[in-house]
């Protein structure tokens, strides 16, 4: 696939230099009280704070087929669950809509539209039946980013499939950035995951269309 032109991401690209513009600080040394948020909606506890860098992850609502939803049901402790469904995700179960160019591009588009204005976006990787994004809020709840999001895809993915009902699975997950070397490692294991899931031939996350990587040196 040819390499996209840089009006596609002009709105990026000229605000930073292969999104590594945004000097990592500690809240505590900005004069800011540090008053982070915890929010649920019955789904999963979610940390709300802007000044946070937050690594978010949504997925296809048929993404993990039944026998692995009930596995993760039994297993003790987020972090083990949260494993499971990666590895289930990257063996790209159900319709994998995201599949296609045309979703695939329009969910590109989406993450892209309200950088600057909502967050700042940081990385992203649009795979098959899920999706991973890197961003710093401003001042606007997680919950109204993805949502915005999912509304929009979905709207139009459903209308193009012909399809009525649930695209998207409930809620998302996220996780903060604790320093500078977890950025570092977070903005690789989204750019790899095409190739973690042996969606790339060449070994090379640059090959894959819809991420973040195909921009950078």
């Amino acid at each position: 696939m040819p390499k996209p032109t840089k009006t596609h991401l002009q709105r990026v690209l000229e605000r930073r230099s292969r999104f590594f513009p945004i000097p990592f600080s500690d809240p505590h040394e900005s004069g800011l009280p540090r008053i982070p948020e915890w929010k649920s909606r019955g789904y999963l506890p979610h940390l709300d704070d802007p000044r946070l860098i937050q690594s978010l992850t949504f997925r296809l609502g048929d993404s993990l087929p039944a026998h692995l939803l009930r596995c993760m049901a039994e297993t003790d402790g987020e972090c083990q669950r949260r494993r499971m469904a990666e590895e289930g995700m990257d063996r790209c179960h159900g319709a994998c809509w995201l599949g296609r160019p045309d979703v695939a591009r329009w969910m590109e588009d989406a993450l892209l539209r309200f950088d600057g204005e909502r967050y700042r976006l940081l990385a992203w990787c649009v795979m098959p039946n899920h999706v991973h994004v890197l961003i710093q809020p401003l001042d606007v709840s997680l919950g109204v980013i993805v949502g915005s999001w999912k509304g929009w895809v979905s709207h139009r993915a459903n209308r193009l499939l012909g399809r009525r009902g649930r695209f998207w699975r409930e809620d998302y997950w996220d996780r903060f950035i604790r320093d500078a070397c977890h950025l570092g490692a977070v903005i690789r294991y989204i750019e790899r995951n095409p190739v973690k899931a042996g969606l790339v031939a060449d070994g090379d996350p640059r090959s894959w269309p819809w991420s973040s990587a195909r921009w950078r040196g």
